[in-house]
């Protein structure tokens, strides 16, 4: 058979919701888990990933296997999944066995797997290169999306995981408030942390929404295909972690002047001369709001946050949400303020992000 014409056509096998209910299958809450049974709509996230022929595809819970079909009739030429529920390895095992090429099944936990080592060499491209054959695929459970997303960002920033292999491209489901938020744009009401940080490392695009209705159980929101691919050069090329954190700082009063967020970088008895010398270098106006910012504005200030900390080292470790105090040698009196409340620590939950 020429699968480069006519694609794979899998043996007959059961329906997913037949095999749903021949293992007893229902989704766990704890696990975010809502099962995808339209192959019409399965076949058109994978469309969004582009051609798959020859390639390697690893595909991030698979579940019970809807899009994993999807994938196998795109004839790529080895699929790599990753499941971290157990209860789903015969559904899978019986895909394993009626593809035509090789699908590697491993149980884990998509958060702890390293994909540096996952994929033949000979799709290894230079970064400055096309993006090679490699795709990851997933229809992510809502609790672990966003978490995940920034893990996947901060690869893309050291080139490591999959991204070891070159620009590996993504096409993933969010929540669809949080895919918006992936690809909102300045001025709106969605801009926040994890756009500036998407959007900094990937082009990043809305593909199109998938109704609730078509997911069992039904959700109560829709939910958003999102495809990425890494930029040749991030628009702000400076470490993860420190923009990371200036960015998190910008968007933690997200509707006060950024001279109030610019200032949380700093201790407080700094933090006024600090922020106003950080958004003069910046050259941007104090009286500003985070979501007002172009990504060239947030570089400027991430810029001008370095310069500082290199008259002011021990800064780097400042965090004005912990009981922590920095001592400077030409500031020993560093006032302390108290912790903000748990919800406010730094988590990768949609809502802070």
């Amino acid at each position: 058979m020429n699968f480069a014409k006519s694609g794979v056509r899998l043996p007959p096998l059961p329906s997913i919701g037949d095999l749903l209910r021949l293992y007893r299958l229902r989704a766990l809450k704890r696990l975010s888990q809502n099962f995808l049974l339209d192959s019409r709509v399965c076949d058109k996230i994978v469309k969004v990933a582009g051609p798959l022929e020859g390639g390697h595809v690893c595909e991030v819970g698979p579940g019970p296997g809807s899009i994993t079909r999807s994938i196998i009739r795109k004839s790529p030429a080895k699929l790599l999944l990753v499941e971290k529920d157990p209860r789903f390895t015969p559904t899978l095992e019986m895909l394993q066995e009626a593809s035509p090429f090789p699908v590697q099944l491993v149980q884990g936990d998509i958060m702890n797997f390293d994909m540096a080592d996952v994929f033949d060499k000979d799709h290894v491209r230079p970064w400055s290169d096309r993006p090679p054959n490699v795709h990851l695929i997933g229809n992510l459970p809502f609790s672990v999306a966003t978490p995940l997303i920034i893990r996947w960002i901060y690869a893309i920033s050291e080139r490591t995981s999959a991204w070891k292999y070159g620009r590996v491209k993504m096409t993933l489901t969010f929540q669809a408030e949080v895919a918006e938020r992936v690809v909102s744009p300045i001025m709106t009401r969605s801009r926040c942390r994890l756009s500036v940080m998407c959007q900094n490392w990937c082009h990043v695009e809305y593909r199109f929404t998938i109704p609730g209705s078509v997911f069992v159980p039904k959700p109560d929101v829709d939910v958003g295909v999102v495809h990425f691919v890494p930029r040749l050069v991030p628009i702000i090329d400076l470490p993860f972690k420190i923009v990371e954190k200036v960015v998190r700082s910008l968007f933690c009063y997200r509707q006060k002047y950024i001279l109030k967020s610019v200032g949380t970088l700093f201790p407080v008895a700094l933090r006024e001369k600090l922020a106003l010398r950080c958004l003069e270098e910046a050259e941007v106006p104090t009286t500003a709001r985070s979501f007002q910012l172009t990504l060239p504005e947030i570089g400027r200030i991430c810029y001008a946050y370095t310069s500082i900390l290199r008259d002011y080292p021990k800064l780097e470790t400042y965090n004005h949400r912990l009981r922590s105090d920095v001592t400077l040698e030409d500031d020993p009196l560093i006032e302390r303020e108290p912790p903000e409340s748990e919800d406010d620590l730094y988590d990768t939950s949609s809502r802070a992000l």
